[in-house]
């Protein structure tokens, strides 16, 4: 699957809270589009991955494995304003 473009409004269908993990689940009806979104709420890293939606449920139970299993398919995000000193 490819990578999103997220200019289609969304529909969220499910979201939850996992620690400081946002895991949403979200359907672009104009374009029949299923995504997973992932976010850190404090760092605001995250990911966005488009998902069949067969797999939807397995996709927002598990998001980090199903990501692991397509990691050439999704887009990592992160706050321009989260530095880390090294």
């Amino acid at each position: 699957m490819e990578v999103t473009e997220r200019n289609a409004p969304s529909r969220e269908l499910a979201q939850r809270l996992s620690g400081t993990d946002e895991v949403l689940l979200l359907w672009q009806p104009e374009i029949d589009r299923v995504e997973l979104s992932v976010r850190d709420l404090v760092t605001g890293a995250g990911f966005h991955i488009e998902v069949a939606p067969g797999d939807a449920n397995d996709a927002f139970n598990h998001p980090y494995a199903y990501a692991a299993a397509r990691r050439h398919s999704y887009r990592v995000d992160r706050d321009e304003a989260t530095r880390v000193d090294g």
